[in-house]
């Protein structure tokens, strides 16, 4: 990436934070296995530990945290260690989790994205104890789910649920009612390579020895995690810096202008860093070249399937036609944008359906 380089695609991974990188070089200097029983190793466990205090306090969450290697393997350890019978997973699930439960039903959502709580309801009806995948904030739209009635039904049928909040930790407030939450540093300011996943009682997991209590094996990453501890710190509430969501919302009204779509129209609660737009007459493969070409980094749905060249299936679990989700693109927001670099995409935007317009 070159220094013109105008990046706004931070829901696949953001910058690391100077307190990030700050951090990270004395989990370096401190580069002893936190298992050893020897003063390097203690002082190495010290830090660890202090790391997981912090993050548990900064989330306010009062269950137990296990540091993991990303939200990938924290899903694999939630989904496939949880104590239950049936895995359910919203239709609009980030790939990582659906693969984590390979063959799961699907919930159905509706036109915004937000789980149909009547069809849960009926599946649940005929379930026993499930564990349920229901996300915090999805990728592509940017929809926040309001999980609070829906925990409720899956605690009415003895159910477990965990919520990917991949792209709201540090940003949003952590939804305390769930069981599980899934976190990954990288998508607030953290290192990529570390991760946690968040449990209100170990009692829910069959442990598989190793470390993490006996839950997870493999040595901890120290300098990812004090640098994951360090970034959490330095998120605020709102999320980004001043300005970039008034300048967002001022290019919702030019794109509306233009006859383009601003999926966040759409929705119940869109979040204030992650949008989807669509552009009249230009698919969004051809976009994202085009804007690659003027030195701007935006993305066409998740990083993780976005190379595919297959449609979002997160538009079509939501009900949008074959040929607006083609032309659907993401542009992302973090806590490094200036409202500078929201203008400039705003007029390469408009001169682009400009052009589109006139051919």
């Amino acid at each position: 990436m070159t220094r013109t380089t105008i990046y706004l695609d931070h829901a696949a991974t953001t910058p690391l934070r100077p307190e990030a990188r700050e951090a990270m070089a004395h989990g370096f200097d401190i580069w002893a296995n936190p298992s050893s029983p020897h003063a390097a190793g203690r002082r190495a466990r010290a830090a660890l530990e202090d790391a997981r205090e912090r993050i548990l306090d900064r989330l306010k969450w009062d269950g137990e945290l296990l540091f993991t290697s990303g939200a990938s393997e924290a899903a694999m350890l939630a989904l496939g260690r949880a104590h239950g019978s049936e895995r359910l997973l919203s239709a609009v699930e980030h790939d990582a989790v659906l693969a984590a439960a390979p063959g799961a039903p699907r919930l159905a959502v509706l036109g915004d994205g937000a789980v149909d709580q009547e069809a849960l309801e009926a599946i649940l009806a005929r379930s026993r104890n499930p564990v349920v995948a229901i996300q915090s904030i999805n990728s592509e739209t940017g929809n926040a789910q309001n999980l609070g009635d829906l925990v409720d039904c899956v605690h009415d049928a003895g159910g477990l649920i965990v919520a990917d909040c991949s792209q709201s930790a540090g940003k949003y407030p952590l939804p305390h009612e769930v069981d599980m939450a899934i976190l990954a540093a990288h998508k607030f300011g953290g290192p990529v390579g570390v991760g946690a996943l968040l449990v209100r009682d170990y009692a829910m997991l069959d442990p598989a020895g190793g470390q993490e209590r006996g839950y997870r094996r493999g040595t901890e990453n120290l300098p990812g995690i004090l640098a994951m501890a360090a970034a959490l710190d330095a998120c605020d509430y709102p999320y980004g810096p001043a300005g970039t969501y008034q300048a967002v919302m001022q290019l919702a009204d030019a794109v509306r202008a233009a006859g383009g779509h601003w999926l966040g129209d759409r929705l119940d609660t869109p979040s204030a860093y992650i949008h989807a737009l669509a552009m009249p007459g230009l698919s969004g493969s051809a976009q994202l070249m085009r804007f690659d070409m003027a030195g701007i980094a935006v993305s066409q749905g998740s990083a993780c399937s976005s190379g595919s060249m297959r449609r979002s299936p997160v538009l079509t679990a939501m009900g949008i036609d074959d040929d607006l989700a083609d032309r659907t693109i993401r542009l992302s927001t973090g806590w490094n944008t200036t409202v500078a670099e929201i203008e400039r995409f705003a007029e390469i935007w408009l001169a682009m359906a400009t052009q589109v317009r006139a051919t």
